[in-house]
């Protein structure tokens, strides 16, 4: 034997590598060999086959539809395409685009400098600042007093009600306490009426800062009804906001002013029966 065959025998006795590959075409040649022949033979053999399977094919497919929903439902929620039956837009294309407010949007409250339009067209009153939050002036027991003290504080009183009228637009606490008829009386409550037809104020406020005078005023001199006492005080005032209509203007400057209120003590309590605001120079 020569060498060329002794080497050629070596090489014919070696163990030949079996690789994946090699593995994989063997597979398919005998899948292929054993094949049923016919697409009818196939089918039957692809129905023919234990319940585990069967099982697992159904898994397969569930996991398969649900991966598929799951993309279209991200997909249409990060704007990626449209929904089903969608039509696209111009307005689609641009989300950042919103209606403007309108006072018929029912979703969408008009709004005018931050404030919110009624359905009368006046601007709401912001909640925090409602009527409900003002609290009523008490009457002091000593105002009950037929004296001069308590008729001094029953025109403090009066006139602290003028301020609750105007903060709240409540007049009936201040007419209680004044004369009906009495032009000082009606001309205040028909301006806070006006006033709050067609807006409100809040944040007006006011304090009395020196008591000028209290004593009695006589009919001949002063026209004034029997059993009435004059009093007149120094006051300074802040209008705070006030709203008219759609216009709101806000004034925290102070302003000082002399008020006179004439005191009858009629049917057991004070009444005021004439008045005075005049602003001092």
């Amino acid at each position: 034997m020569t060498e060329e065959d002794e080497e050629q025998f070596r090489r014919e006795s070696m163990p030949r590598t079996y690789t994946l590959r090699q593995r994989w075409a063997d597979y398919r040649a005998e899948v292929r060999a054993n094949r049923p022949k016919g697409a009818k033979a196939r089918v039957r053999a692809w129905l023919h086959v234990e319940p585990f399977y069967w099982g697992m094919r159904a898994a397969y497919v569930v996991l398969v539809v649900g991966a598929v929903f799951a993309v279209y439902i991200n997909g249409v929620a990060n704007g990626w395409w449209h929904a089903w039956g969608e039509k696209p837009t111009v307005a689609a294309t641009t989300p950042a685009a919103r209606p403007a407010p309108s006072a018929s949007s029912p979703t969408d409250a008009a709004m005018s400098g931050g404030y919110q339009i009624g359905p009368d067209g006046v601007l709401v009153r912001p909640a925090e600042h409602a009527a409900s939050t003002y609290t009523k002036p008490e009457l002091p027991e000593e105002a009950k007093e037929n004296t001069e003290r308590g008729a001094e504080l029953a025109a403090e009183h009066a006139f602290s009600l003028l301020i609750y009228a105007w903060n709240t637009g409540d007049t009936q606490p201040f007419a209680d306490i004044t004369q009906s008829g009495d032009g000082f009386r009606e001309t205040y409550i028909d301006k806070v009426k006006k006033s709050y037809a067609s807006g409100w104020t809040y944040g007006m406020h006011s304090s009395i800062t020196r008591i000028v005078k209290v004593e009695p005023v006589s009919e001949q001199k002063w026209g004034a009804q029997p059993n009435t006492i004059g009093v007149q005080f120094k006051t300074v005032t802040s209008n705070g906001v006030t709203c008219v209509n759609q216009k709101i203007s806000t004034d925290e400057s102070e302003y000082r002013s002399s008020v006179t209120l004439f005191m009858t003590w009629k049917n057991e309590h004070w009444v005021v029966t004439d008045g005075d605001i005049s602003n001092d120079k």
